[in-house]
């Protein structure tokens, strides 16, 4: 990595876009990594992200789009690249984490009551990220032309102003309407934010990319800004999604010998780290919201949750409780990650008014109290040996993992205990209450995420390897070459 290179403020390269979903975080992330692979020394932003996909930093947590574009950059993921990160709990209230911890004060006021008590923080951000650098690559939220949330955005044009920032106006023409959410954005902007616009940028095209004129030059024509990419639809970029599950499109082609079934409740968390293993020859992910979904499936995973809880009653109400126990009872693998470990239990017991109290599925011998304090961490541990026996016979899908060391990280309130009077011989923990099997060994919870992230742990489950990150993002950097006009990337910084 090069030291900086140039006297004062890093440049800043802003990507909007007329929608969420429009790729934003797709396309900062292969920004980030085509402006380093020049010599640059480049890192992210994004001012305020609401997601319940977030990753472990110094000093707290981010959103997992940063995180990887921060990877993209050849830069260490930082708290000030997401000083504000939005995890939604309900569908009215969401844990505020600002600057990687959680602020309880912050989470119980209105929407534009924080605004300008975040503003100087976030401001201060950017600005040392901008000291530091040489380019800082900054992504939208939604959409800035939002009218009725433009008196208290902290997130797209007031960060575009305050940096000056070269703008690109993406949308997704897979939906239709692209060229009238284009216009439409552009007129709701104030004259001096139009300003800021560069270009416009077509995403997911599906088709002859000529059929398009003249619009393009009509657009243009009334805006002042051209078009100056048309990317197409790309199923299988390997960059894990930020705003929904997976489409069933975009896994890795051949034949399926594995079906996985990462249950899908309303508050999932961390769904990103499921990529790798969307990427293995063979395995097939489904998302399941029914019990049909799940009828076929090798192994039912039960992700992360932001409210253990709540999920755990749509779950029951689902009737996915009786078919994850009926998995369970024909010997199927059940995989139960932070949440879904904590759903795997006898019981929630929240004293707190954290999360809520529940009664678990009743598959694992634990007990989970939700503490004040998040454990936010690192870890690196070794599994115990795993699997059980079934008439005689080793059973168990997880005793591939035996003895093999993983890497991951921790994001949760609860803590959790085995239950002394209904634990059984052959029931195994992790050293530091890690994870923990059924006698049986087909049900494993684990409150490490990233398991299918580990190569070590991804070659155990499959004898197999995925496409490394690093390769992700060059391909990534070798699209946007390949389909922006020619110079208007290095124009951005010039």
């Amino acid at each position: 990595m090069s030291s900086k290179a140039k006297n004062g403020p890093a440049l800043c390269v802003m990507v909007l876009g007329t929608t969420s979903g429009a790729g934003k975080s797709w396309l900062a992330t292969a920004l980030c990594r085509w402006y380093a692979r020049r010599g640059l020394k480049v890192a992210p932003f994004k001012a305020q992200n609401m997601s319940n996909n977030a990753r472990v930093v110094g000093g707290g947590e981010i959103g997992s789009a940063q995180y990887f574009q921060a990877l993209a950059a050849h830069a260490v993921p930082d708290v000030r690249m997401n000083p504000l990160l939005l995890k939604p709990e309900r569908d009215t209230h969401s844990q505020v984490v600002l600057m990687g911890q959680v602020s309880e004060e912050l989470s119980a006021l209105p929407w534009r009551g924080r605004s300008e008590r975040v503003w100087p923080q976030i401001a201060q951000a950017l600005d040392e990220l901008r000291a530091e650098n040489d380019v800082v690559v900054i992504e939208g939220a939604g959409s800035p032309a939002e009218i009725n949330l433009m008196a208290s955005d902290i997130v797209n044009m007031r960060i575009a102003r305050h940096a000056q920032a070269r703008c690109l106006l993406a949308t997704d023409i897979d939906r239709g309407g692209a060229f009238a959410h284009l216009y439409g954005t552009w007129a709701l902007l104030p004259e001096a934010d139009r300003a800021l616009l560069r270009g416009f940028v077509l995403n997911k095209f599906r088709g002859d990319a000529s059929l398009l004129a003249p619009a393009p030059q009509q657009l243009q024509a009334l805006t002042g800004v051209p078009t100056v990419a048309t990317l197409p639809m790309w199923w299988q970029h390997g960059l894990p999604e930020e705003d929904g599950v997976f489409d069933d499109r975009s896994r890795s082609s051949g034949a399926v010998s594995c079906t996985v079934a990462v249950v899908a409740y309303p508050r999932i968390s961390n769904l990103d780290e499921f990529q790798a293993l969307k990427n293995v020859p063979g395995v097939r992910l489904v998302w399941a919201r029914a019990p049909a979904d799940v009828a076929a499936a090798d192994w039912i995973v039960l992700p992360g949750s932001k409210h253990t809880s709540g999920d755990l009653a749509w779950l029951r109400a689902q009737g996915l409780d009786r078919a994850v126990a009926a998995h369970a009872e024909r010997g199927g693998a059940v995989l139960g990650i932070c949440g879904g470990l904590q759903m795997l239990g006898e019981a929630l017991v929240d004293p707190h008014g954290i999360d809520g109290n529940a009664p678990g599925l009743g598959l694992l011998p634990l007990v989970t109290v939700f503490a004040r304090e998040k454990t936010v961490r690192h870890r690196t541990a070794r599994f115990d040996k795993l699997g059980g026996e079934l008439n005689g016979e080793q059973s168990g899908a997880w005793g591939a993992l035996s003895g093999v060391t993983v890497a991951g990280y921790e994001i949760h309130h609860g803590q959790t205990a085995e239950h002394p009077q209904m634990a059984q011989d052959g029931q195994a923990v992790m050293p530091d209450g890690l994870a923990w099997q059924n006698a049986r060994g087909n049900v494993l919870g684990i409150y490490l995420h990233g398991l299918f992230e580990d190569p070590g742990a991804l070659h155990a489950l499959f004898g197999a390897a995925t496409p490394t990150l690093d390769a992700t993002f060059d391909g990534l950097a070798d699209f946007i070459d390949t389909h922006f006009d020619a110079g208007v990337l290095a124009g951005l910084i010039a």
